[in-house]
């Protein structure tokens, strides 16, 4: 029996009130309160350009949305978040603290009903991931409530009538330039940006330089496994640390394939990835006494690496997961 994945961006002027802003940017996060909060800006939102009003009452699905806005120093503006069982304990997070000031609203799936209660102004999430034509919570839905929504570039991908196609990591980087817009924070969003491009530099200059090892990433599945195509982080995680995703040249997000498409890219390393009802360990069994499975080189040679469910989705522990993965790469004795 099949188990399915959960997983389905001003001039200073010198008066007292700009100063004020300047320390509560530097301070404890961009938190800004207030009429001069109620600026309008105008953003793209899956390739469609939307006008945004400062939101002082969000509401964030999973851990890449919050880590996404905790990161920009935006918690001030977070009602709270939604967070399904799948999902690490956020006790786990870089951002625990941060996660501590917010309400939890939930552990089921984002739904309409949840929003509305809770009184948001905007809602961050992902298209299939939080918003669903099939549960009646879509950005067109919301803006008809009078609800402003903010959707990852990362999953324009699958959006219908407003594609917007970049690589993974470029869809993190865009989301948190276009968040730090939409809150007045640009300043702090292009120095996250530059840091984590530098990250990423780093991590390619001390990339294998020879053959690149073929990697496939197990989510879940028995019957079919699902993996990573090209347009989920892993796969850009895989690639900058000098790996080859064996999926890589499926034009998809999360997806399922074969297990004789995988046995026939034999794969040298397998990447786990980690989440809460579907723990690592089991899967790693799993493929071990699969016989479909346990005579590939990564099985047979016990090379198998686990990532964190908050590292393969679009956020910015992403840049965490490519750091561990290449150095994992690099010690690899082949």
């Amino acid at each position: 029996m099949t188990t399915r994945s959960p997983l389905a961006s001003r001039p200073l002027r010198l008066t007292v009130p700009a100063l004020v802003g300047v320390l509560l940017l530097t301070g404890c996060g961009a938190q800004v309160d207030g009429p001069a909060a109620a600026r309008k800006v105008t953003v793209n939102r899956c390739g469609q350009p939307v006008e945004y009003t400062t939101p002082h009452r969000a509401v964030v699905y999973e851990g890449g949305s919050a880590d996404k806005m905790f990161a920009l120093g935006l918690t001030g503006h977070v009602h709270g978040y939604v967070m399904p069982p799948a999902n690490p304990p956020v006790t786990e997070s870089p951002w625990a603290a941060e996660y501590a000031k917010v309400k939890f609203l939930g552990d089921d799936l984002l739904n309409r009903e949840l929003v509305v209660e809770a009184k948001a102004d905007f809602v961050v999430a992902g298209w299939r991931s939080g918003f669903s034509d099939q549960r009646g919570i879509t950005p067109a839905i919301l803006d008809g409530l009078k609800i402003q929504s903010f959707m990852h570039t990362e999953s324009c991908f699958n959006y219908p009538g407003h594609p917007e196609r970049v690589t993974p990591f470029e869809g993190l980087y865009t989301d948190l330039e276009r968040l730090g817009k939409i809150f007045g924070v640009e300043g702090r969003a292009r120095s996250l940006v530059d840091g984590y491009r530098k990250r990423v530099e780093a991590v390619r200059a001390q990339a294998p330089k020879d053959e690149q090892v073929p990697v496939f990433l197990y989510d879940s599945g028995t019957d079919k496994p699902f993996t990573a195509g090209s347009q989920v982080p892993p796969n850009d995680i895989i690639r900058l640390s000098g790996g080859r995703n064996v999926f890589a040249d499926l034009d998809a997000r999360w997806t399922e394939v074969t297990w004789e498409a995988v046995m026939k890219a034999k794969p040298e390393v397998i990447i786990i990835l980690d989440y809460g009802d579907k723990p690592a360990q089991e899967k790693i069994q799993f493929l071990k006494e699969f016989p479909a499975t346990s005579k590939l080189p990564a099985v047979v040679n016990d090379r198998f690496f686990i990532l964190d469910y908050n590292e393969g989705i679009s956020g910015p522990r992403n840049l965490d997961g490519l750091e561990k993965f290449a150095a994992y790469l690099r010690e690899l004795d082949r």
